[in-house]
């Protein structure tokens, strides 16, 4: 039976990001990582293609390499990794209860840091409808049964979705034989970078289906087709097919930041965190795609190291700040950290991450304080819909701390 224990800091969630802030943070403390999985490394141990690790590790990685990577370097460092075992709630201010193979038990510590990620809408939370045949799947279950389990998965499919994460379940279709006979977008045209979808159409040949959704799934047994229909005309087409995946629509994994207590951001439905990435509550962190729905593993590998300077003055002097409250005005959906400190630290990467439902090309991005503009920038990135646009966070230097809250909007 598992004894009860208390640690310097816990880290629920054996992701990129969790990983990269045990082995930041092993080496000047006791640290222990809780990961639900039977071995810590996120879904990129699921994703047998390379494009991981560029920010990160400096150099280009298939899935598996990098998530092994960072497990080596989290070991390598002294971090404690608790895999197979589940962080089950909270008893007390930072303490939780966790069941593992050896039973339930409490672990205690001075600092708390979710990394617990994010996690794909189904096709029920989707409230796609139609018959319900095998053959439906969501990218973590597609990755899962052919890299992990080896299974087969169909001879034709579907991708419903266009995010750069679609583009992984067709990489993952392929080399389990099936053919994606379409991808299909509510957008015009997929949301992944240009670069994605021009070899993703040229290499792999695959039409993308823009303006458009799947509106009924057909099938008694084995997926026989699916309905897609144009969101302009209202037309509706048949297409036959053996498999349906679901892609991108992610949503935090936020039970446990949920139970706790913490404010959420209603945008995100993530922890609101301030540059720091401290939450609301004292000792409790926030790290990674739980954060905001859904950036690349490298990135939250970067949270991940980011967090660490907040969690050794927490260790250290105690206390907690939080700032100014920042908002996003449509058609940005929302902004994160949602607070910053006039005079502080930067966010991650010196960056704001935001979500647009409309296409800017050369997007102007304005920061107002009541009523009144306090920065502005130009990036010569689009804000497109789909995947997190990046704002120089300069745009907040002038920001007032004895002032209102921050608004954050688009202009052409």
């Amino acid at each position: 039976m598992a004894e009860d224990r208390h640690v310097a800091v816990l880290v629920v969630g054996g992701g990129p990001s969790g990983l990269a802030c045990a082995a930041s943070l092993a080496g000047s403390c006791e640290v222990l990582v809780v990961e639900r999985e039977q071995r810590a490394g996120g879904i990129p141990r699921h994703s047998d293609h390379t494009g991981y690790g560029l920010r990160d590790r400096r150099r280009l990685m298939r899935g598996p390499a990098y998530a092994e990577a960072w497990r080596t370097a989290a070991l390598d460092a002294g971090a404690e990794l608790l895999e197979g075992a589940m962080v089950t709630g909270w008893t007390g201010d930072r303490e939780v209860s966790v069941t593992s193979p050896a039973g339930r038990f409490r672990v205690g510590a001075d600092a708390v840091v979710l990394a617990t990620g994010v996690r794909e809408r189904p096709r029920s939370a989707r409230r796609i409808p139609g018959d319900r045949p095998d053959g439906v799947l969501t990218t973590g279950q597609l990755q899962n049964l052919v890299h992990l389990r080896h299974h087969e998965v169909g001879h034709a499919a579907v991708v419903v979705g266009g995010e750069l994460v679609s583009w992984s379940a067709v990489l993952t279709l392929r080399e389990a034989g099936c053919r994606t006979v379409a991808m299909v977008t509510p957008y015009a045209k997929a949301e992944a970078y240009a670069l994605f979808r021009w070899a993703g159409r040229a290499a792999l040949r695959v039409p993308v289906v823009g303006h458009s959704d799947v509106v009924r799934i057909e099938g008694r047994v084995r997926v026989r087709s699916v309905v897609v229909r144009d969101r302009a005309t209202g037309a509706e087409t048949t297409v036959a097919c053996d498999t349906v995946v679901t892609t991108g629509d992610w949503i935090p994994d936020h039970e446990l930041a949920r139970s706790r207590g913490l404010e959420l951001d209603p945008g995100t439905r993530g922890p609101a965190v301030d540059a720091a990435l401290r939450t609301d509550a004292p000792g409790v962190f926030a790290v990674g795609n739980l954060l905001h729905p859904a950036d690349t593993a490298d990135v939250a590998a970067l949270d991940g190291a980011h967090v660490v300077a907040a969690v050794r003055d927490w260790l250290d002097r105690g206390g907690t700040r939080r700032g100014v409250r920042i908002a996003a005005e449509p058609p940005l959906r929302w902004v994160s950290p949602q607070y910053v400190e006039p005079g502080g630290e930067p966010p991650a990467r010196e960056r704001l991450l935001s979500w647009t439902d409309t296409l800017v090309r050369r997007p102007v991005v304005e920061a107002l304080q009541d009523g009144r503009v306090v920065g502005r920038c130009r990036t010569w990135w689009p804000a497109a819909p789909g995947r997190v646009f990046r704002i120089p966070s300069g745009i907040l230097d002038d920001v007032d701390a004895t002032r209102g809250e921050v608004t954050v909007r688009l202009r052409a």
